[in-house]
């Protein structure tokens, strides 16, 4: 077993739900936000939810989600861990940790050394922070844009909870993104697809077996 976790975030087909669980993904990400090409309905979502054994946890992720839509999806999907991609404030996420009663992962935009200090005020309320690149001018996503933030940002850097590297990383980078970052954990979502939205179970394979390299 690698000492380095990996998410596939932006699942959407049975077949590449498989290719992530057989090649030891440890979290699976589904996308509750209408405007990204990796959005799932509340259907499908519980469907590829019900592959899901007990070793892999399963990651909803929301964009500034209003408490009836988080209601609509915990009460029919079965999430491990709530990932908030938006501006939510460290309020509001103590608000949806407390009312669902499931862990949170605040993701963090992060441009400069001053985007990860701000990140510090997120700490005592999250269960895991998910340091993610800033979105290009005009993007129309929070994340899963294909670009990467400077890694040399974390380096010396010590967080009271546990952290998941995010950004631009891909089955050529991401050996070198853990060397860099010492994460323990990386998500990917673009790196690994075809086409915007279009996961490949070949690039899912690869991915995990360079994450399973690097981490050994």
């Amino acid at each position: 077993m690698s000492a380095v976790k990996a998410k596939i975030c932006g699942i959407s087909t049975p077949e590449t739900m498989q290719a992530a669980l057989d090649a030891g993904a440890r979290w699976v990400g589904l996308v509750f936000f209408a405007k990204s090409p990796r959005n799932v309905s509340i259907a499908t979502a519980a469907e590829l939810s019900r592959m899901v054994g007990t070793g892999t946890r399963v990651v909803g992720l929301f964009v500034d989600p209003t408490d009836d839509f988080l209601e609509d999806v915990t009460g029919q999907v079965p999430l491990d861990l709530i990932q908030l991609h938006g501006g939510e404030t460290p309020e509001r996420v103590t608000a949806i940790r407390a009312r669902f009663k499931l862990p949170v992962m605040k993701a963090l935009k992060i441009g400069d050394a001053a985007d990860l200090d701000a990140a510090r005020a997120y700490e005592p309320v999250v269960d895991m922070l998910l340091f993610d690149a800033k979105p290009p001018k005009g993007a129309i996503l929070p994340g899963g844009n294909g670009v990467a933030f400077d890694w040399s940002l974390l380096t010396g850097r010590q967080w009271q909870k546990p952290w998941m590297l995010s950004g631009g990383l891909d089955p050529a980078n991401v050996a070198d993104a853990i060397r860099a970052t010492g994460a323990k954990a990386v998500d990917v979502s673009s790196g690994v697809e075809d086409a915007p939205g279009r996961k490949s179970p070949d690039l899912i394979r690869a991915f995990l077996s360079a994450v399973t390299s690097a981490g050994a």
